[in-house]
C-alpha cells in the first residue's frame, strides 16, 4: 500500500505544477501580443496546462482514496474549518442575515471589527506616521465630472448578460471562459481538433473582446445561464460605480466613489501648500469604496463595499530616487519579474531591492521603497514571508501612462491574490485633471542659477484627432500629453520618418499619424520650471489582507483538530489578553479585574473569564479567536503577588509578579520583547493539564 504521505507530496507537486504551466500560457499570450510568439504556442501550453490538471485531479482522488479524508491536502476543506470557526466566533457574517443576506456585503461582529481596526492601525503607523504623510478624508458621494476626468464615467464597465426569464446578471466574459474550458476538458466528448484549436484560440483572448464578438461567441457555443439553463440576453457594458444623485432636485450626478484615490489628486494644489510647495510629499487616504460588482463571490477577496488604504507619492518625475532607500536596500522580498514570468522556471526568486534598482527590475528607488515596506508590512501583521510576492506586470497588463507596475500578492486557498498594486502612474491622474477642471496642478522647481534646459513640448492637433476619433479624441489628447519623455520622443522619431505608431489608450489602439501631434524639444534658458508631478501609488485593500491573515494564521493543535487557533500577531489580535480566575472564589474574582483595570489603563484591549469552566476549556476558547496572551490568579498569587503569565502558540507560561504584568504584556504586544526574552527572565510555570 502507497504511503499517504507520498501521495499527499504527490498532490502538491502536481498542484505546483498546475500553477506552472498557467504562467507559461500567460507569458506566452503576452509574448503573441508583442509579437515574440506565435498563436500555436498557445495553443500547445494549454493543452499541456489540460494534461497536467487532469493529473493533479487524479493524485488528488488517489490521497482522498486512500486516507479517507480531504483535510490536510483540500484547500476547501482548510478554508471551510477556517470560515467556520469565523463565522461561529462572529468575525464577520453575511450583511442582512435575517432577511436572507445581500451578495457582496459583509458585516464585522466584535473580534472581527477589532482586528480590522488594528490593521488598518498597523497601515497608519508603519506608513502615515513614518513618512509624515499628509493624511485626508474625503466624501464618498463624488460628483460625477471628477470621475469623468478619471475616466471611470466612461470605462470603468464590464459586460454583463442577463437571464431572459430570471432577470439574474452574469459576467459574460466568465460565462464564456466557463464553456470553452468545460468543452475543452470534455473526455466523454472531446471536440476535433480543429474545434480544440478554435476554443483554445478564443480562450486566450476573452478578456479582449468587445461586445458584439463575445456576443457571436456566446451564441456559438450554445452558453446557457448556469444555474437556470435558459437563454441570456446580448452582452451589453455594466457601469460597476453606484450612482446616485445629489441634492434634492436631482439633477446633479454622482457615483460613490470606486477608489480613495480621486479625493487626494484633486486636492493636490491644497496639499502642496500645506506642505511649504515642496516635493516630494506623500498623501494618504484610508476609507470605504464601493464597486456593484456582478456576481460577487469569494467572500471578503470580492465584495461591493471594502475599504481602502492608498498613498500618492508626488515627486520630481526627473528625480525618482527616496531618502530613506538605503533602510530597505537589503530587504528581498520574493519578485516575480517580467523576465522570470516570461522565462522557463517561471518562479519568484528573493533578491536585494537594491539589487533590483541597480539592475533596472524596478524602475526607481521610490517604487521599490514602498515594495520593501509593504513586505515589512505584512511581516508584522502575521502574513508568511515566504507566501508573499511581489508580480511586475507584463507589458500588456499596463495602462498606457504607467512606468512600472507591481502587485503585491499573497497566496491562500484561492491561488494567488492581489492585496496591494504599487505603480509608478507617471503625470497621468493630475494632467487629466488639470484639464478637465482647467485648474493647474503643477509645482514649480527654482534652479540654483538660471540655465539652459531642454523643455519637452507635446501639443496634440484636437482638431485632427476630433475629425477621425470623434467621442475618443479627449482621451488620447489627454493620454500623449501625459506621455513620458522617453515614449514621447520615440513616437516623435517614428512620425518624423512618416510611420505610423500604434498608441494604446484606455485598451484601445489608435494609430497616430504625422500630423496628429507635434513634439519636440526646444532649449530655453530658465531660473526654474513648473511641472506636473510624477506619482507613484501603492494601493491597499484591507479586506483582502485581513481575509488573507486569516488563512495564514489558522491552524489546529497537533492531535486534535477540533481545536483551532489562530495564530495573530500581538499587533493584530483583535484581544490582548485574558485574565482568568483559577476558581470562582471572591479573593482570585477581586484580584482579576485589578488586573483587568490595570491593563486597560495601558490601553489594552482584555476580558476576565470568571466561568466555572476547566482553564484548559478557558484557554481553548480564547485561542481561537487568536488571544496572545493569558493571565491566570491563582491560590498563589493571594500568597506572594505573582500569576501566571501563558504564551497561546507554545502554551508555554511563566510566573510573573503583578505589578510588572500590564506594562510587560504592553511590551509584548507592541513586538518591542520577545516571548523567548520573558521565558528567559521569569520562572517557568508548569501547565496544567489540560493545556497540554
Amino acid at each position: 500500500m502507497i504511503d499517504a504521505s507520498v501521495l499527499e507530496t504527490e498532490f502538491h507537486a502536481a498542484q505546483e505544477a498546475v500553477t506552472r504551466q498557467g504562467d507559461v500560457v500567460r507569458s506566452l499570450k503576452a509574448a503573441v501580443k508583442d509579437g515574440k510568439a506565435e498563436k500555436s504556442a498557445v495553443d500547445e501550453a494549454i493543452e499541456k496546462l489540460k494534461d497536467v490538471k487532469l493529473d493533479m485531479e487524479r493524485k488528488k482522488k488517489a490521497y482522498e482514496d486512500a486516507t479517507g479524508k480531504t483535510s490536510g491536502a483540500n484547500k476547501e476543506a482548510f478554508r471551510a474549518a477556517m470560515l467556520n470557526a469565523l463565522e461561529r466566533r462572529l468575525f464577520f457574517i453575511p450583511s442582512f442575515k435575517i432577511y436572507g443576506s445581500v451578495a457582496g456585503f459583509y458585516d464585522y461582529g466584535p473580534p472581527g471589527c477589532a482586528m480590522k481596526q488594528n490593521v488598518t492601525q498597523t497601515w497608519r503607523n508603519h506608513f502615515v506616521l513614518e513618512e509624515n504623510m499628509l493624511e485626508v478624508e474625503c466624501p464618498a458621494v463624488t460628483p460625477e465630472i471628477v470621475l469623468k476626468a478619471s475616466g471611470h464615467v466612461e470605462r470603468f464597465t464590464d459586460f454583463m448578460v442577463t437571464d431572459v426569464k430570471t432577470g439574474d446578471c452574469h459576467r459574460a466574459d466568465h460565462l464564456l471562459e466557463h464553456a470553452l474550458e468545460a468543452l475543452l476538458e470534455d473526455a466523454r466528448n472531446p471536440p476535433s481538433p480543429k474545434a480544440a484549436h478554435a476554443a483554445r484560440d478564443l480562450l486566450a483572448r476573452v478578456g479582449e473582446l468587445g461586445a458584439e464578438e463575445l456576443g457571436a461567441a456566446l451564441t456559438q457555443y450554445g452558453v446557457k445561464a448556469p444555474d437556470t439553463k435558459n437563454d441570456i440576453s446580448a452582452p451589453f457594458p455594466f457601469n460597476l460605480m453606484f450612482k446616485t444623485s445629489i441634492g434634492p432636485r436631482g439633477d446633479l450626478v454622482g457615483y460613490l466613489r470606486p477608489e480613495t484615490a480621486q479625493g487626494i489628486f484633486v486636492n493636490f494644489k491644497d496639499l502642496l501648500y500645506y506642505n511649504g510647495s515642496k516635493l516630494p510629499f506623500a498623501a494618504a487616504q484610508i476609507g470605504n469604496s464601493y464597486r456593484n460588482e456582478i456576481s460577487p463571490r469569494a467572500g471578503l477577496l470580492r465584495v461591493r463595499e471594502f475599504t481602502q488604504a492608498e498613498i500618492e507619492h508626488f515627486c520630481n518625475p526627473a528625480d525618482k530616487s527616496h531618502p530613506k532607500f538605503q533602510s530597505v536596500a537589503e530587504v528581498a522580498p520574493l519578485l516575480y519579474s517580467r523576465a522570470l514570468q516570461m522565462g522557463e522556471e517561471k518562479k519568484p526568486q528573493r533578491m536585494a531591492l537594491g539589487d533590483a534598482v541597480s539592475k533596472g527590475i524596478i524602475a526607481n528607488e521610490t517604487l521599490a521603497y514602498f515594495i520593501g515596506r509593504t513586505y515589512l508590512f505584512a511581516q508584522r501583521i502575521g502574513l508568511n514571508p515566504d507566501r508573499v510576492r511581489f508580480r511586475q506586470h507584463l507589458q500588456h497588463e499596463m495602462a498606457h501612462y504607467a512606468e512600472d507596475c507591481w502587485d503585491f500578492e499573497v497566496e491562500c486557498s484561492y491561488g494567488w491574490v492581489e492585496c496591494a498594486g504599487l505603480a509608478d502612474r507617471s503625470a497621468y491622474d493630475l494632467n487629466a485633471h488639470s484639464s478637465m477642471s482647467k485648474v493647474e496642478l503643477s509645482a514649480y522647481e527654482r534652479f540654483a542659477e538660471p540655465k539652459e534646459v531642454d523643455v519637452l513640448s507635446i501639443v496634440p492637433n484636437k482638431k485632427e484627432l476630433g475629425k477621425l476619433f470623434k467621442k475618443d479624441a479627449k482621451a488620447i489628447a489627454d493620454a500623449l500629453e501625459a506621455m513620458g519623455e522617453c515614449d514621447a520622443l520615440e513616437m516623435q522619431q517614428k512620425l518624423a520618418a512618416g510611420q505610423p505608431v500604434p498608441f494604446k489608450v484606455d485598451g484601445q489602439v489608435f494609430d497616430m499619424q504625422p500630423g496628429f501631434v507635434e513634439i519636440k524639444k526646444e532649449r530655453k534658458k530658465m531660473s526654474g520650471r513648473n511641472f506636473t508631478p510624477a506619482v507613484i501609488e501603492p494601493s491597499f485593500g484591507i479586506g483582502r489582507i485581513l481575509y488573507c491573515v486569516f488563512e495564514h494564521c489558522f491552524y489546529t493543535r497537533e492531535g486534535d483538530e477540533a481545536r483551532s487557533v489562530f495564530r495573530f500577531t500581538p499587533v493584530t489580535a483583535p484581544v490582548k489578553c485574558t485574565v482568568f480566575p483559577l476558581l470562582q472564589r471572591a479573593e482570585l474574582n477581586e484580584r482579576a479585574e485589578a488586573m483587568s483595570t490595570a491593563l486597560t489603563r495601558e490601553r489594552l484591549s482584555n476580558t476576565v473569564d470568571t466561568t466555572g469552566t476547566t482553564i484548559g476549556k478557558r484557554y481553548a476558547r480564547t485561542d481561537e479567536i487568536g488571544v496572545p496572551f493569558a493571565i491566570t490568579i491563582d491560590y498563589q498569587t493571594v500568597e506572594d503577588s505573582t500569576a501566571t503569565l501563558r504564551e497561546r502558540d507554545s502554551t508555554a507560561q511563566v510566573r510573573v509578579p503583578l505589578a510588572e504584568l500590564p506594562g510587560l504584556v504592553r511590551r509584548l504586544t507592541d513586538m518591542e520583547l520577545t516571548w523567548e526574552e520573558v521565558a528567559a527572565k521569569y520562572p517557568a510555570q508548569a501547565a496544567p493539564a489540560q493545556d497540554e
